[in-house]
C-alpha cells in the first residue's frame, strides 16, 4: 500500500459501503481526505468510524453547486473517487419495466458525468479520477438490463475520457457482490443468503468493502494505468 502523505483525496459517496472503506484506507495512509454524501445521518454514522482529520461534507452527484463547493474547498486534488450510486434501480425484465423505471437507473451514469465535469479541472495533471462500476456491466442476468446498460455506459465513459483528459488518468473499479449495509434489508438471513448467492463463484463468498478499497487505491495511484477497469469480484465474471 502506498504512502499518501501530502495527497488530497476526494471521495463522493464516501459515507457508507465501498466509498467509506476508501475513505478509511486513504486516511490511514496519510492522505487529507474529503468524504461527501447526501445524507446527514450517514455522515454522522461515518464520523464514528473514521479519524477526526477526515473532512465530511454534504454533496449530491446531481447538484452542481454542492459539487463545485466541495471541489473548491479541497483545492488541488490528487485523487478524485466517486462511488455514489445516486439512482433508483428496478430489477425486472426489460419489457416489464416502464420507460421511467429503466431510465432511473441511468442516474448513476449522469451523476458520474457531473462529478467529472465539475471536478476534472481541480485534479492535478499527475492525478486521477476513479469511478466504481459493477459486474452487471459485463455479466448479464435476466431482469438486470437497466443495471447492465448503465454499467456499460460508465465503462465506455471511462475509456472515452482516458484519451481526452490525458495526462490525467481515469479508471474504473468493478466490484462483485460485496457485503455492505445495502443487504441489511435481508435481516437475520443476510449472511446465509449472501453465502448462497456466491457459492458458485471461485472464491465462494461475498467480498468485503475493504477488499474493493484496495482495488481503488491501486487504480487511483498507479501512474501507468488509465482507461482500465479493475475487477474485484471473486471470479464472478468467470462463472
Amino acid at each position: 500500500m502506498q504512502d499518501l502523505q501530502n495527497k488530497v483525496v476526494v471521495v463522493i459517496g464516501g459515507t457508507s459501503g465501498i466509498g467509506l472503506a476508501v475513505v478509511q484506507a486513504a486516511s490511514e495512509m496519510g492522505a487529507t481526505v474529503y468524504a461527501a454524501g447526501r445524507s446527514s445521518e450517514n455522515i454522522e454514522k461515518a464520523k464514528l468510524q473514521c479519524a477526526d482529520q477526515v473532512n465530511f461534507r454534504l454533496a449530491d452527484t446531481h447538484d452542481d453547486a454542492s459539487l463545485l463547493a466541495l471541489f473548491a474547498e479541497a483545492g488541488e486534488i490528487d485523487y478524485l473517487v466517486s462511488a455514489a450510486t445516486g439512482a433508483e434501480r428496478t430489477i425486472a425484465p426489460f419489457t416489464e419495466q416502464t420507460e421511467e423505471q429503466f431510465a432511473a437507473a441511468f442516474q448513476k451514469f449522469w451523476g458520474y458525468t457531473k462529478v467529472v465535469r465539475n471536478g476534472e479541472s481541480f485534479v492535478k495533471a499527475t492525478g486521477s479520477i476513479t469511478l466504481v462500476t459493477g459486474t452487471p456491466a459485463r455479466k448479464y442476468k435476466p431482469g438486470m438490463s437497466s443495471l447492465s446498460c448503465t454499467g456499460g455506459a460508465v465503462e465506455a465513459f471511462i475509456k472515452a475520457l482516458s484519451v481526452e483528459i490525458a495526462p490525467k488518468r481515469i479508471n474504473g473499479v468493478s466490484p462483485g457482490l460485496i457485503n455492505t449495509a445495502m443487504w441489511d434489508v435481508m435481516g437475520e438471513e443476510k449472511q446465509q443468503k449472501l453465502a448462497d448467492m456466491t457459492a458458485h463463484i471461485p472464491m465462494a463468498r461475498a467480498g468485503q468493502a475493504a477488499e474493493v478499497a484496495h482495488g481503488v487505491i491501486f487504480a487511483m495511484t498507479n501512474t501507468y494505468t488509465t482507461g482500465t477497469i479493475v475487477d474485484v469480484e471473486g471470479g464472478t465474471l468467470l462463472t
